[in-house]
């Protein structure tokens, strides 16, 4: 009789996931660990652009134009924050219905259904939402460097708030939100192609169609104020935390490993970028290894939840290498003006750290083995995901360029480039 009593009991217990299935009843549980731990995480996200991308930006540029650059990034913010709840959100997420491989759906414009009661998976909807959100809101942020010192303000908005509706939001429906690249099993956790070869590819491009800035090549145009880019720099990789470790979307194992990956590729590339500017050029300078730490950083990205510390050390050195080589080298060959190396450190970082993902990738960390593990077809699926996201978002940005000319036009006018944007854009001056 007591056995049959532990019996009935038994099947009791695992009555609702009879009922209901068990994946449906394990994410409709609320984990408040992991909830604390992605309110931080989205909080550390936006930390990244303001004040980070900011500061990092606007001690880059001459005095005359920092205004400008931090009140980019800063009205990006705004910007995003806003386009995303209105209709990127849904795009990234919604189902598509006949056309999910490409885009997703509108049935979430306007954040509808997003009840208090709603989750993604252990955390609420509504935090998941968010935690999107600072990514909508650097990605854009992260293209400004590429045409600093030139692009009206209000070029620079109507463009963006396009590209965060027609290229940001459907690269994140084919890599995250069940898109034809998900099928297709590329590896991507944290945006090494979403954000930074999607930007480093529009920041190259809209580099090429502004043009050169005045008196570039002839003119000084060192940076104004490095104590300002090392403090967004630093502001950057603390932040850069809830960017790998929050897409885990849980305090887990997973979030401490992409955590600790995280600090030793970022290290490793500083010092790689560092080391290689010494022997070329004689010295090693600040705005060196800070942007080989960003290297780091953004060849991690991807790779993040895939590799273990001796896979993100090997990324983190070849990258810092690459991303050298992209920033001088490759810039001065081609000839074109991307002011703050957006195309050099993200395009380059994230198609280098894109495509080592396949080679490193760990399948007892992210289910996936690599190159190294005897998988070699990972290393063309990657391939493939950089393929398609260089050539949409290139044609795609081009096209948004071309039409945002053709209404209020690109470019300021050659008095006002020489004079200085802060005052002829916004009235104000950095004394």
């Amino acid at each position: 009789m007591r056995s049959k009593i532990k019996k009935f009991g038994a099947t009791l217990a695992i009555l609702p996931v009879i009922l209901t299935g068990p994946a449906l009843a394990a994410e409709d549980k609320l984990d408040s660990g992991d909830t604390a731990w992605m309110l931080t995480a989205t909080a550390l996200v936006l930390f990244m652009t303001i004040p980070g991308l900011a500061l990092f930006y606007g001690g880059m540029v001459r005095k005359k134009n920092v205004l400008t650059m931090v009140m980019q990034s800063f009205a990006i913010c705004c910007l995003s924050t806003v386009l995303w709840m209105i209709i990127g959100y849904s795009l990234a997420f919604e189902d598509g219905g006949a056309a999910n491989a490409i885009v997703g759906g509108l049935g979430k414009m306007f954040l509808a259904g997003m009840s208090l009661e709603a989750m993604s998976g252990t955390i609420p909807e509504s935090v998941f939402m968010t935690f999107q959100m600072t990514f909508a809101i650097i990605t854009p942020a992260l293209i400004t460097g590429a045409f600093a010192d030139r692009m009206k303000f209000s070029a620079m908005l109507l463009f963006m708030g396009t590209w965060v509706i027609l290229v940001y939001s459907p690269v994140v429906h084919w890599v995250w939100g069940g898109g034809f690249l998900a099928e297709e099993g590329v590896l991507d956790f944290a945006g090494g192609t979403v954000v930074h070869i999607n930007a480093g590819i529009a920041g190259l491009v809209a580099a090429i169609m502004l043009g050169k800035r005045k008196g570039y090549g002839v003119e000084n145009m060192a940076p104004h104020n490095l104590v300002l880019s090392i403090i967004g720099a630093s502001m950057l990789w603390v932040g850069w935390f809830g960017f790998n470790a929050g897409s885990a979307l849980a305090a887990n194992n997973g979030a401490g490993m992409a955590m600790a990956v995280t600090q030793i590729c970022t290290a490793a590339a500083a010092l790689s970028w560092l080391f290689a500017e010494w022997i070329v050029h004689g010295k090693p300078s600040v705005l060196g290894i800070v942007s080989g730490a960003v290297g780091g950083l953004v060849a991690i990205t991807p790779a993040a939840g895939f590799v273990d510390p001796m896979g993100a050390l090997l990324i983190g050195l070849i990258a810092g290498l690459a991303c050298f080589w992209g920033a001088t080298t490759l810039k001065r060959k081609c000839g074109y003006d991307d002011s703050l190396d957006v195309f050099g450190v993200h395009g380059i970082g994230g198609i280098v750290g894109a495509l080592l993902t396949g080679v490193f990738a760990v399948e007892a960390i992210g289910g996936t083995a690599g190159l190294l593990e005897g998988n070699p077809g990972q290393v063309w699926i990657q391939f493939v995901g950089i393929l398609a996201t260089v050539t949409y978002s290139a044609v795609a940005t081009a096209i948004i360029l071309k039409v945002v000319d053709l209404i209020v036009g690109l470019r300021v006018e050659e008095e006002a480039e020489i004079e200085g944007l802060d005052i002829n854009l916004h009235g104000e001056t950095v004394q």
